[in-house]
């Protein structure tokens, strides 16, 4: 994980730069605050397009803020990142700022984009002879732990009448889960774009279920509750210019997935195939989406994987941006 450039232990710092020359007798130097905004992304998703095109930095230099990007392997890194102050927003799904809230965490929900429910899978391999979900019983199941696809499985298991306990649940990362799904060591795998797009492209794995009216899958945008209060405007311009972005990104499809190759490392086929089943659009939270959003977090407590209840409405913002 790359690191601020600053010591700062706040997630945006003000510069000041000194304007014209301070040789010349009788002159006085006018003084620029600038303002470095730490933005945490990922390899996929709308932030690394919008990196890449740099609209973000055009449009926040009349503010006079300047953006610096920090990577992150996956959002609950960022999210810690986040709430220690290296990074003052950045996105995630619907999983990550749940255990992130339940550990205390001063982030505030910003705007999301709409659901983007097959996005996400169950999926066993080309070869398979399971055909419904009711085949699973007592076969094993592998999945990232706490994530959105989490709560995908219990939707799918709860919608066909069974249990966790009625299947052997495997608890791997993608990378090592893909691994044991390629060599035949489980028997289903539960994952999410661009992971669901590449084992469907390249190894020809058959879908048994997506999300689709099971769960909402939103992507959220999220910040420093402090930064957040003191920068509404600066904010205003971000989520503007996401929102703008995805409306590229529905356009332009074909360039997205290209934007997104040297980052993800995926052929452009399968990025495609992942970009066409985003949600397109930037919203500020509505009681709605804050209201399903508590329906996952509910969910992970009943499963004991937060170990309190946590309210959503108490990390939305008064005023969204």
């Amino acid at each position: 994980m790359s690191k601020p450039s600053f010591t700062s232990t706040r997630p945006w710092i003000l510069l000041t730069v000194v304007a014209g020359s301070i040789l010349m007798a009788g002159c006085t130097p006018q003084k620029v605050e600038t303002t470095t905004l730490n933005i945490g992304f990922q390899k996929y998703g709308i932030l690394p397009i919008v990196k890449a095109r740099g609209t973000l930095e055009q449009a926040l230099a009349a503010q006079g803020v300047q953006v610096k990007w920090v990577e992150f392997p996956a959002g609950p890194q960022l999210l810690e990142g986040l709430n220690v102050g290296s990074v003052a927003l950045g996105e995630a799904g619907e999983a990550p700022p749940i255990f992130a809230q339940a550990a205390n965490s001063n982030l505030v929900y910003l705007a999301n984009q709409p659901p983007a429910p097959q996005a996400e899978a169950l999926i066993v391999p080309k070869t398979s002879n399971l055909k419904t979900i009711q085949d699973l019983k007592g076969k094993r199941v592998v999945l990232n732990k706490g994530s959105n696809v989490h709560y995908l499985l219990l939707k799918v298991l709860e919608a066909n009448q069974l249990k966790l306990s009625d299947i052997d649940v495997v608890y791997l990362p993608p990378a090592d889960a893909r691994a044991a799904f390629e060599r035949g060591a489980v028997d289903a795998w539960v994952i999410w774009d661009p992971f669901f797009a590449a084992a469907e492209q390249q190894l020809g794995a058959r879908v048994l279920a997506t999300g689709k009216n099971l769960v909402n899958n939103h992507q959220f945008y999220l910040a420093d509750r402090k930064f957040a209060q003191q920068h509404p405007e600066l904010l205003k311009t971000v989520v503007n210019e996401l929102n703008q972005t995805t409306t590229w990104v529905s356009q332009h499809q074909q360039q997205a997935a290209q934007l997104l190759q040297q980052p993800t490392g995926l052929p452009v086929e399968v990025l495609n195939r992942s970009i066409s089943r985003m949600g397109f659009g930037v919203q500020p939270i509505s009681e709605q989406v804050a209201k399903q959003q508590q329906f996952v977090a509910d969910a992970f407590y009943q499963q004991k994987l937060i170990p309190n209840k946590i309210d959503i409405q108490t990390a939305l913002l008064k005023t969204a941006p």
